[in-house]
């Protein structure tokens, strides 16, 4: 004994599975990218500077490992609703549902948190350049490790100094900088803003189209769920 669907509702069925495909692609991408940020050499390379036992802030590597976990969590629930869509599962098709109405509300909260706190993780790193800049410019005992990192950052970014007027003098007489640099290099604070502040609108992009595809996909499968419901016996 079975249910099946025909007419409107099976062409339902392949929609919801088509998208549940491509939604499983996209776990894939967001899985992929978030592990491609996490390595990216240039975030990398800053974000794991530590000056006198003082490190940047994380709060850029709990995003990327927020998202690695949502990309694992896309692929299995993607793979959920296809299964559930050929099926003609009512169980399988409501689980999905239920996981889908899960992972909307942590995007659309996840995106709440981004949004209020966009600029929050370059100015940590910005806060963290400041000091080490300070410290390489002085006299003090520290100058030499402070050296060392701000030459990772320059090099990196191929910047120079904080772009005040107050540290251009600072800034012609940093060892890390070439003469090069000094002259025709953007400041570091710029170089920073525009580093996150492309990988953030990397991911905005990324959450704004799975939350579309989220949307439909919550429709079709109630659908089909009620049409397999009202199906006759067979």
């Amino acid at each position: 004994m079975g249910v099946g669907v025909d007419g409107c509702s099976k062409c339902i069925k392949y929609i919801l599975f088509f998208l549940n495909f491509i939604f499983w692609l996209a776990g894939c991408v967001i899985l992929g990218v978030s592990l491609w940020l996490r390595h990216d050499a240039k975030t990398s390379s800053l974000l794991d500077l530590k000056f006198e036992g003082t490190e940047p802030p994380s709060t850029f590597y709990i995003s990327i490992y927020i998202l690695i976990a949502v990309g694992a969590v896309m692929m299995f629930v993607g793979f959920l609703g296809c299964y559930g869509a050929i099926q003609e599962s009512q169980c399988l098709l409501g689980t999905f549902f239920a996981c889908l109405v899960i992972l909307f509300a942590c995007e659309v909260a996840a995106g709440i948190w981004g949004f209020m706190n966009k600029d929050k993780i370059s100015k940590e790193i910005i806060s963290f350049y400041d000091s080490v800049y300070d410290a390489g410019n002085s006299q003090s005992e520290k100058r030499k490790a402070a050296v060392a990192v701000l030459k990772v950052f320059h090099e990196t970014l191929n910047c120079c100094g904080k772009g005040s007027i107050l540290s251009f003098a600072e800034t012609l007489r940093t060892e890390t900088c070439t003469t090069e640099m000094k002259l025709t290099a953007v400041n570091c604070h710029t170089k920073i803003k525009e580093l996150f502040s492309e990988k953030i609108y990397l991911i905005g992009i990324a959450a704004l189209v799975v939350a579309v595809i989220m949307i439909f996909e919550m429709i079709f499968s109630m659908v089909l769920c009620c049409s397999i419901r009202n199906s006759p016996v067979y």
